[in-house]
């Protein structure tokens, strides 16, 4: 079997993959303390940033999943927005038509969307590209075309900063149902990093919020048995956490990097 035709594969089989188990993934994710979670680590990350609350901007969901990306730009940066987003998933494109009809909602692979150039202010892509690996340069590459002058790329991807966090994502891989370890791997900081240097994006915002919180409660459907506690636990381990966001312990120890980069 050629290359072109093994990555057409593990495209696929990954696209089964996340069918199989996209209820499940749904259902877990809408708990209390990971929403809670959820919500403190995108305030905190999010806020203060440089956006005209009279202005509409236009926004694209590439791998939208749920479109979770739509509610965080909407609850915590608080703009009007024109909002299209796609997703390879059939079983996740169908969801989101029957419960948001109205919205721009398309099936579409990653690996071979070209957005219109200079057509969107703001691009989000959460937990997307370790779908796609051996693509994830060019994802962003491409996406990168569709963004206006001054325009902002959001995301959110699993990394690692030491080998040892490598080593535990790796067997939790290797263990865990809920993903495929053929299909999915995370990053080194500096890889992920160079994927938007390399198409012209200039950092604006580098957190690390992979912390103890995020460990406990922001993967559920992962660690069911590490979900433990009241939301005092949440709120306890987040404070200690966002001492470390923007530094080189956060980043050093952080298994997730929230990144914000504008094309200047």
């Amino acid at each position: 079997m050629n290359s072109d035709n093994q990555e057409k594969q593990l495209i696929e089989q990954q696209k089964a993959h996340f069918n199989s188990i996209a209820e499940k993934y749904k259902e877990a994710r809408s708990g209390d303390k990971h929403l809670l979670i959820k919500h403190l680590i995108w305030h905190h990350c999010l806020k203060g940033l440089p956006f005209d609350k009279t202005k509409k901007y236009k926004v694209l969901e590439a791998m939208c999943g749920f479109a979770e990306g739509r509610m965080l730009i909407v609850n915590h940066l608080g703009l009007d927005i024109d909002y299209s987003g796609f997703d390879y998933s059939d079983v996740v494109v169908n969801d989101l038509k029957a419960q948001y009809p109205d919205l721009d909602i398309r099936q579409e692979d990653a690996t071979r969307f070209n957005p219109a150039a200079n057509s969107y202010d703001i691009i989000i892509l959460i937990g997307g590209l370790h779908h796609v690996p051996n693509h994830a340069g060019q994802v962003v590459q491409n996406l990168s075309g569709g963004l206006n002058k001054g325009g902002i790329f959001i995301n959110f991807e699993p990394t690692y900063g030491n080998m040892l966090t490598k080593w535990v994502r790796r067997k939790i891989y290797q263990k865990n149902a809920l993903f495929d370890e053929e299909t999915e791997r995370d990053f080194s900081v500096s890889e992920l990093k160079e994927f938007f240097k390399n198409a012209g994006l200039n950092p604006l915002r580098l957190r690390y919020p992979g912390l103890l919180s995020y460990v406990l409660f922001y993967n559920p459907d992962a660690f069911p048995f590490l979900n433990i506690g009241g939301k005092w636990l949440v709120k306890l381990t987040f404070l200690i956490d966002r001492l470390f966001y923007g530094n080189f312990i956060g980043a050093f120890f952080s298994f997730a990097t929230l990144s914000l980069w504008r094309k200047d």
